[in-house]
């Protein structure tokens, strides 16, 4: 039961952290991209998709990175 409730608790920090990395994107990063790039940052599902794929692979490769194999 003790390693159910660290993995929980693992996931739990990470979905934290990528809710507060996705509110910095959209008050910083978003509206600046606005206005370096107006074209493409115009379609905002576009950087929503994209948003949501970077933040996919990084949770991801923190979970492969953490739950990887040990070495006894």
């Amino acid at each position: 039961m003790g390693e159910r409730l660290k993995i929980f608790v693992l996931v739990a920090l990470l979905g934290f952290v990528a809710g507060v990395i996705a509110q910095l994107a959209a008050d910083y990063a978003i509206p600046w991209l606005v206005t370096v790039v107006p074209a493409l940052v115009q379609i905002r599902f576009l950087v929503a998709g994209f948003t949501g794929a970077g933040l996919t692979l990084v949770l991801m490769s923190v979970w492969a990175y953490v739950t990887g194999p040990t070495q006894r």
